[in-house]
């Protein structure tokens, strides 16, 4: 498994006040082998959690279904990010019901 993190901040022009009216800061992360990869996003004031927001097969990108929480990548992704503090996973799927808690089995 390759593991990518990078580190973003998105923040709006700051008012004549020099507020900004939204400031996100987080990082992503990347899990590949090769044929799938899962992009994860995890905000920088929640340490503790990170989102599966999607997932590539041969470079083709799609919301996440039931079937990928089963493979092998998956597996190791969540148990990494589990080694890295993060205890509340959750993923974004497809149904359109928004986010799901990673069940732990």
């Amino acid at each position: 498994m390759q593991v990518e993190r990078t580190h973003h901040i998105d923040t709006s022009v700051p008012d004549g006040a020099g507020l900004h009216e939204y400031h996100y800061e987080y990082d992503l992360f990347h899990f590949s082998d090769g044929v799938l990869r899962f992009t994860v996003r995890s905000y920088v004031d929640q340490p503790s959690e990170a989102h599966f927001l999607r997932i590539e097969v041969r470079g083709k990108s799609r919301l996440m279904a039931d079937p990928d929480l089963a493979q092998p990548l998956f597996l190791s992704a969540s148990n990494y990010l589990q080694a890295q503090g993060k205890r509340d996973l959750r993923w974004l799927i497809s149904r359109g019901n928004g986010y799901e808690t990673v069940s732990r089995t």
